[in-house]
């Protein structure tokens, strides 16, 4: 059974109180990525065998994603802080609970793996953060390409099919949860698949990698062509998680908006070129002491710039946010574009209640720099909001209540005990408890 060993859930009154104005120093380890755990998990599904999965952070989704590979009979081990055990070999039921899967996104990536082992999969519309519509027909138009009989009804998407069949899929945009569903269903596919427009995300490159280390046949994955060659079964494996660029990412500008020098590892540096090249431009200097570390060194003043967010290699949507915390606090104007997601400034409303000076038009945010921050209580709206805004409530002046912890929880593991382990100021407080939680 998924056993947890993190605190336990936080309610939505729950909050950070951070002091900001002190700096950060040290270095930080950076946790296995979410994104590449939660769809390896689901992968997991398509071998009748046990898998052995290490660097996987204790997050909420990944205990929720867990409870949901139950549901379908799976076993699911945690061996310890950061390693689990699936055994899919009893894979039984092809249909995940909606009570379950409304609570995530990524349990849509069970479909996949479902219909290629099992022949048939229902499969809830999934939830999760509420930053766009990310439809799914991405996914289902693919697997009808590959012979699957695919209806959805009152909410749930029923795929079918005896053997899925190798085809070429074009995808119309380079959709990460499309590709890797449609990688994952081909892996079992009878012929040669291949998926034009692929997305490029190293999450993208993990999935295959560990694939193939389960005995599949995937050619070109971190290209926007990826063939796959359809094998008749895969085999358990042992898969250690690649790190999470964005939880790097997430501590690299907590260090730019509190003008601090602090390394990170272990970390993949070409994953944050994206990143590492805004920071640069805006002034800050960036080493890499050995292959695996990152050293960041602060500018003192931060010049402004313009960013716009894209699929791989481009600047991640899930940057955005936190990028804009420090050019909310840099000198000039800068614009940022969000081309990926609709619904992804609901921070903004937050940070200019902190004093910044940003308006935003349609997908666009205009950001006039300002000389600091200021302290208030502010909410998260989603997962990388809530992050920008306990980055900025590390560089405000005062005491800032940062509120939304549950989005925070979905995504970053022992947030709070990694900056204090760096210096910083912060505690979490859960009003009906009789004392404040400090990690």
């Amino acid at each position: 059974m998924l056993t947890s060993t993190a605190t336990p859930l936080t309610t939505e009154q729950a909050h950070l109180k951070i002091q900001g104005g002190y700096r950060l120093s040290g270095e930080v380890r950076i946790s296995g990525a979410k994104n590449s755990a939660l769809v390896l998990m689901a992968g997991a599904l398509l071998a009748a065998d046990t898998t052995i999965l290490r660097a996987v952070p204790d997050l909420a989704d990944i205990r929720r994603l867990g409870e949901i590979l139950q549901a379908l009979g799976v076993k699911v081990q945690r061996l310890g802080s950061e390693t689990i055990a699936i055994d899919a070999t009893d894979l039984n039921t092809n249909d995940p609970p909606y009570r379950l899967v409304s609570q995530l996104r990524a349990s849509f990536f069970a479909i996949g793996p479902l219909v290629a082992r099992l022949g048939v999969a229902r499969v809830p519309l999934p939830g999760g953060c509420a930053i766009g519509a990310r439809p799914v027909e991405l996914h289902v138009r693919g697997l009808q390409a590959m012979g699957a009989e695919v209806t959805i009804d009152h909410g749930v998407v029923t795929a079918s099919a005896t053997k899925l069949k190798g085809t070429r899929i074009y995808l119309d945009y380079p959709s990460v949860g499309a590709t890797e569903t449609l990688m994952m269903a081909a892996t079992l596919a009878e012929g040669e698949t291949t998926i034009e427009n692929a997305a490029q995300e190293p999450e993208v490159v993990d999935l295959a990698n560990f694939c193939i280390a389960m005995g599949a046949k995937i050619y070109g994955a971190g290209t926007n062509s990826i063939t796959i060659v359809g094998v008749d079964r895969l085999h358990g494996t042992e898969y250690e998680i690649i790190p999470d660029r964005i939880e790097a990412g997430t501590f690299l500008l907590a260090a730019a908006v509190t003008r601090s020098a602090i390394t990170l590892a272990p970390v993949i540096p070409s994953h944050l070129t994206p990143v590492i090249a805004k920071l640069e431009e805006m002034g800050a200097t960036v080493e890499f002491p050995d292959p695996t570390r990152v050293r960041f060194i602060p500018a003192q003043r931060y010049r402004a710039t313009d960013i716009e967010t894209l699929p791989y290699p481009g600047f991640p949507t899930d940057m955005q946010a936190l990028m804009m915390t420090l050019l909310a606090i840099s000198e000039g104007n800068s614009l940022v574009s969000e081309t990926v997601f609709e619904n992804r400034f609901g921070h903004v409303a937050e940070l200019n209640r902190m004093g910044a000076d940003i308006r935003v038009k349609g997908n666009h945010a205009a950001i006039r720099g300002v000389p600091h921050l200021s302290s208030a209580p502010v909410t998260g709206t989603d997962l990388r909001a809530t992050a920008a805004l306990v980055v900025a409530g590390l560089a405000a002046h005062g005491e800032t209540h940062v509120y939304g912890l549950q989005h925070l929880d979905r995504g970053y593991w022992q947030m709070e005990a990694k900056l204090q382990g760096l210096g910083a100021r912060l505690e979490r407080y859960v009003p009906s408890a009789a004392t404040s939680l400090v990690f």
